[in-house]
């Protein structure tokens, strides 16, 4: 275990760490241009982290053992595959999956 004053010394240090090396990126993200096959690659990071963030929570659901085991989980699922296949738009996806969600538990 490790005392209270060590803590509270080891924390802020690594916090500020933590902030300064997210913001060496944005500087640098300013001063260095990109290639265009960068960018390109950038436009697919929302399309590639939302179901990786998701898929977790629809497959294993609270208890984190039965597959598929929350049918409200899964019909938001559906629900915001079929939006984000009609409207490319992860914002419309993200809420048209979170509506259904909160419908789908208040129903079932």
């Amino acid at each position: 275990m490790i005392d209270m004053s060590t803590y509270w010394v080891v924390v802020p240090i690594l916090g500020l760490g933590t902030y300064l090396i997210r913001l060496s990126f944005i500087l640098l993200m300013e001063r260095i241009p990109l290639p265009q096959a960068a960018h390109r690659m950038l436009r697919f990071i929302p399309a590639s982290v939302l179901p990786a963030l998701v898929l977790p929570a629809v497959l294993f659901g609270k208890t984190g053992t039965t597959p598929l085991a929350d049918p409200a989980r899964t019909g938001a699922a559906l629900v915001a595959m079929l939006v984000a296949w009609k409207t490319r738009n992860t914002l419309a996806t993200i809420g048209a999956g979170m509506a259904a969600l909160w419908t789908l538990q208040a129903v079932l």
